[in-house]
């Protein structure tokens, strides 16, 4: 990408007109109060935020505990900040987050492609694991307007969730029943002919405030930058709380959607994206699947609780259980950029290409239910908040799939037609069953806070065809916090993870589970009296027994490989300033060479001015820069930098909210990755979504 001096221009230009803005009136700073819709003192660890900087959660400890007393690294996207940036899905909400590379495969319309620390997180709702195992059929996107807040919990995690990744997991707290009416109704219109309906109800349903409601509905009808790609969505989420006393509450949680898509992702090959063609460059919106027969069609229902009773001052028994029935039908023909990755092309003038075809139904249902005990006590002058849990999930799944090869097209002037479509059959089906016992104690002794904890698993795979797979782990995690004046706080700590993996080798043994460990060192800073939160962390994750090819036995894996991960991250989020909130980060790694590559710098600010003009209040404006360093996969062509820049403008008018959310402002036309396997991935394309919503 050329660098050109001006583009730094419209963030110099933003920060003038916030600081101006701010001094043209001394109602400046005078907010609505719509803006501020929750203080420090009433915030819990599920609830609402006001402003940018969470400053409780319980992602990473399962309990309500203040985030500059939580010796691990957590980025908490919230409410205000989905809305602020405009998020269409998880990987926008998470665009501004430490440690996170929220595009690594691009623009993908069938699944949320995320890293974290270079690799894949687990992804949770309230605490429970939205899926076991399988690949992105076993689920559907998230849509982010169902969110509290967002909350990435870097660095193993299995001592509290059971298996699962050196990357940590992502935990999406849901939107639940409020005390107080709140009433939204928006509608939204935006690039690529996108259209959406949403409304967002909740409140009291008896004056005494016994039961409580919310209802959460979206519809939309929406096209893609691909050709043929559509985006549309039906999605209904009520929930009832009940509370017949003030120690006891029983949340009641529904969830059905509907989606209707295909697949962005065409596996276009080096040449003609990285490397020269003589055709010239492909376009961005090509696509080479065959119209009426391309989709990623997929149905979610869900139905669950969120229980919660207080023994007494200091016991309080908590039990969440979800049950997910999942269906995707996938059809997908996409270019074969893979059997001859410097020469894909099978004609002189490089413009055919072969494609494959891949069909499959799924259906994927989950169970998950987690049951824990809190409780907080005193052993002489030493503090402790016990934790004690039990939490189990099974996972079936069964599919109908078929595929084919050849099915050739020109590229660059494609003719659709010349496909017949292969038989599908009935695919071997799977189940898993995950049990785990864990315990954890939160130790205070004067300023010193100690975090211990313990877990041993169960898990238990069985594929059509196998024998059964037993595994067993035992997952510890240790850190010590020293609390200073001001609100300084440095930590170390050490957490482990462990991720069953299916199948035999060669001479028919069941693999290990991959394990992983991570030592980190960080320092949390809350300046008091001030809603900003500012993280720094240091470190180095490894992760044993990995999968690489047998020489001996093609199609075959040893397991002698391990990964090792370093890295650096420094985030600053909250209120600046009383009418400028931030959000900023940057990320070093150092990957290992095994592993996919991604940035090894990696850096984003989004600043936020609230404003007035004359002595009219309610205005706003944001704008965000976000930087990627060059890399380069295996074999493949490099990647290069590419710097992407986000803008919005806002006016909130009483019950009336407008925004204009602007993602790519200057249209970049980047590739986020080319892999050492062949293919290259484009990214997002310049979107523009204008919102306007009613409020009551």
């Amino acid at each position: 990408m050329q660098k050109h001096g001006w583009r730094l221009r419209p963030l110099i230009f933003a920060c003038l007109l916030a600081y101006a803005g701010a001094g043209m009136t001394q109602d400046a700073t005078q907010l609505p109060t719509v803006e501020v819709k929750a203080e420090a003192a009433t915030e819990s660890a599920t609830g609402p935020v006001g402003g940018y900087a969470a400053t409780r959660s319980a992602t990473a400890t399962k309990t309500d505990t203040p985030l500059v007393e939580t010796p691990a690294s957590i980025s908490i996207v919230t409410r205000e900040r989905i809305e602020d940036q405009g998020a269409t899905s998880l990987q926008d909400a998470l665009n501004y987050a430490a440690g996170v590379r929220s595009d690594a495969y691009g623009l993908d319309s069938r699944t949320d492609s995320v890293r974290v620390r270079g690799t894949y997180p687990a992804e949770f709702k309230d605490g429970l694991a939205r899926q076991l195992t399988g690949y992105y059929t076993s689920s559907t996107r998230n849509d982010p307007f169902l969110f509290e807040r967002i909350e990435v919990l870097r660095g193993p995690a299995s001592m509290l969730y059971g298996q699962g990744s050196t990357a940590g997991i992502i935990n999406l707290v849901t939107k639940r029943p409020l005390p107080e009416a709140q009433r939204e109704i928006g509608v939204q219109y935006g690039s690529f002919d996108r259209k959406q309906l949403q409304m967002d109800f909740t409140g009291p349903l008896t004056e005494d405030g016994q039961f409580l409601y919310r209802l959460i509905a979206v519809a939309r009808d929406a096209d893609t930058q691909v050709d043929h790609v559509e985006d549309d969505r039906k999605l209904f989420a009520p929930s009832l709380t009940w509370r017949p006393g003030p120690d006891t509450s029983l949340t009641l949680q529904a969830l059905w959607q509907d989606d209707h898509s295909g697949s962005t992702s065409q596996f276009f090959p080096w040449r003609g994206v990285r490397l020269p063609n003589p055709n010239g460059s492909i376009p961005l919106d090509r696509f080479i699947g065959e119209p009426g027969f391309d989709r990623y069609d997929s149905e979610r229902k869900e139905i669950g609780w969120l229980f919660e009773h207080r023994l007494n001052g200091d016991w309080t028994v908590r039990q969440h259980t979800r049950y997910a029935h999942n269906r995707v039908e996938y059809r997908t023909l996409y270019a074969d950029s893979f059997s001859n990755p410097d020469d894909p092309f099978i004609d002189p003038d490089d413009r055919v290409m072969n494609r494959w075809a891949f069909l499959e139904d799924r259906t994927t249902k989950v169970l998950a239910t987690d049951q824990h005990l809190v409780g907080k006590f005193r052993t002489g002058a030493v503090q402790h908040q016990l934790l004690l849990g039990f939490d189990y999930a099974s996972h079936h799944s069964e599919a109908e799939s078929g595929g084919g090869f050849g099915f050739p097209i020109d590229i660059y002037a494609p003719v659709y037609g010349n496909f017949v479509e292969p038989a599908m059959a009935d695919g071997p089906y799977s189940r898993m069953r995950h049990a785990g016992v864990y315990v954890q104690d939160q130790l205070r002794f004067g300023r010193w806070i100690l975090t211990a904890g313990l877990r041993h698993d169960r898990v238990t795979s069985k594929a059509e065809g196998q024998d059964e797979e037993k595994d067993r782990a035992t997952t510890r995690r240790a850190a010590v916090m020293y609390r200073f004046d001001g609100g300084i706080a440095p930590y170390v700590s050490y957490t482990e993870s462990f991720t069953p993996v299916a199948g035999v080798n060669a001479a028919g043994r069941h693999y290990k589970p991959l394990e992983g460990e991570q030592v980190e060192i960080g320092i949390k800073f809350e300046p008091p009296g001030r809603r900003m939160m500012y993280n720094l962390a240091f470190y180095e994750l490894k992760e044993s027994n990995q999968l690489v090819a047998d020489p001996l036995n093609p199609g075959s894996s040893l397991q002698t490989g391990e990964i090792v991960n370093r890295g650096f991250e420094a985030e600053a989020i909250g209120r600046l300033l009383p009418w400028l909130d931030i959000a900023a980060h940057y990320n070093y790694i150092d990957i290992d060479p095994t592993l996919e590559a991604i940035p090894k710098h990696q850096a984003a600010v989004w600043a936020q001015s609230r404003f007035s003009i004359g002595d009219r209040p309610g205005f706003l404006a944001g704008l965000g820069v976000r930087y990627f360093s060059a890399f380069t996969d295996s074999a493949a062509p490099r990647t290069p930098s590419v710097t992407l820049y986000d803008a919005m403008i806002g006016y909130q008018h009483g019950p009336w909210h407008y925004a204009l959310n602007v993602q790519n402002i200057e249209d970049e036309k980047y590739v986020s990755t080319c892999l050492g396997r062949g293919d290259c991935w484009f990214g997002a394309r310049r979107t523009a979504v204008l919102t306007a919503s009613y409020r009551f």
